[in-house]
């Protein structure tokens, strides 16, 4: 192997690992961008509801299900991110685990895969996000 060759071969892991590094950013980017919206679709909630209290229920639900679809695709943006990473996070106890296995190391749960049905299912606090943690916080289990 000549030496032009091996530096062909580094260019290209160079070049790889920009990439990665480039698509880890933008989905870093996505999910924040999603969060933020969350956050701004709640406050609109909440002034509709303020202004006209017997407003149509309706507007408010289309407002929540845009809710859930930005916190689906934040859903599989993560599991994207951490597959992009190497890892897995177990549903059931939140540890890491490498992308190759199928059970999580820890708990023995089943780890999910980007085609799984679970991976867009919503539990009760998949809204809290990274971003605004402590703004959904307020609301369940403390006392004004």
């Amino acid at each position: 192997m000549s030496f032009l060759d091996k530096v062909s071969d580094a260019g290209k892991g160079v070049s790889g690992k920009v990439q990665s590094y480039s698509e880890l950013n933008n989905l870093r980017r996505k999910i924040l961008y999603e969060e933020e919206r969350i956050v701004e679709i709640f406050a609109d909630i909440g002034k509709k509801y303020y202004k006209n209290q017997d407003e149509d229920p309706a507007v408010l639900r289309a407002l929540c299900d845009d809710i859930d679809t930005r916190r689906r695709r934040i859903k599989k943006m993560r599991f994207e991110l951490n597959t992009l990473r190497g890892y897995k996070m177990c549903p059931k106890c939140d540890a890491e685990n490498s992308d190759k296995y199928m059970f999580c190391g820890v708990c023995g749960a089943r780890l999910p895969d980007v085609d799984d049905e679970d991976l867009t299912s919503l539990e009760e606090n998949d809204y809290y996000t990274e971003s605004s943690n402590q703004f959904f916080h307020a609301d369940s289990n403390s006392n004004f």
